[in-house]
């Protein structure tokens, strides 16, 4: 299993297998870096403008040969248990999901940003022991226990009080 630089593990073998479409991919298959950031690497978007900015990927998937590969989940729910998020406004709670990063510098210092959504309890079982992300997981009494109390909130903040109800108190 793939592991941190601190030796904890990060819950899968291949990171590549579990990341989706590169963030900088845009819907007509041109790369969105080489398109809009071209400081970033000049050579590499001086490239891909001699290709009208194609994903030098293209069909093969091969995430991994792109130097600028990113992908960010942008996940509503845990990617092991399915937990789904409920936050509440204007209040400073812990979010239920947490960022969980698939991929860490290599010998060479390169990697690829790859997260995936993941709720704190999991996440701290994907971290300390060698529970993966793709267990078939329910989520755990405190993950519930908390999604519970936020909805029961976000349920009062739904409900109509009059002027009246509310002076009365």
């Amino acid at each position: 299993m793939e592991r941190t630089p601190e030796g904890t593990p990060v819950g899968v073998d291949d990171p590549y297998s579990v990341a989706g479409v590169c963030d900088h991919l845009t819907s007509d298959g041109r790369c969105r870096l080489a398109l809009r950031h071209s400081s970033v690497d000049s050579e590499f978007a001086a490239a891909r403008a001699a290709d009208d900015y194609a994903c030098h990927v293209g069909e093969t998937d091969d995430w991994q040969a792109c130097p600028h590969y990113r992908w960010t989940t942008s996940d509503t729910e845990c990617a092991r248990c399915g937990l789904a998020e409920i936050r509440l406004a204007h209040e400073e709670t812990r979010p239920l999901l947490e960022e969980h990063h698939l991929s860490y510098p290599d010998d060479h210092g390169t990697s690829h940003e790859l997260t995936v959504s993941l709720c704190r309890w999991c996440h701290a079982k994907v971290h300390r022991s060698f529970a993966r992300i793709d267990d078939d997981a329910s989520p755990g009494p405190e993950a519930i226990a908390e999604r519970e109390t936020r909805r029961a909130a976000e349920q009062q903040e739904f409900g109509f009080q009059s002027a009246r109800e509310r002076s009365d108190r």
